[in-house]
């Protein structure tokens, strides 16, 4: 019998930089979240076209804010993380 060897360390799939990556923002739903997570990828990809999709949670307490980027390193991923989960409304940054 084959099987996944659970002990092997993975190792996660390389990105390649600059690329489209897509982010979801879930947060406490209110009129001006959106405009929050839009004004804070402005800042980190200044090029950013505005487009965004909402997506409701099912009680339509939280809203999931999902934007793609254009990524240029990781460093600009974990200061885009760190600056959007500084607002108390935000819940997690995928």
């Amino acid at each position: 019998m084959t099987g996944v060897n659970m002990t092997e360390e993975q190792t996660p799939p390389k990105i390649e930089f600059p690329c489209d990556y897509r982010i979801s923002v879930m947060g406490v739903r209110d009129e001006s979240f959106h405009e929050f997570v839009l004004e804070v990828i402005g800042r980190h990809d200044p090029e950013h076209n505005g487009e965004y999709s909402l997506r409701d949670s099912r009680n339509g307490t939280f809203v999931a804010v999902v934007v793609t980027i254009t990524a240029t390193g990781p460093e600009q991923l974990k200061a885009l993380d760190i600056e959007l989960k500084k607002d108390t409304r935000v819940r997690m940054v995928l």
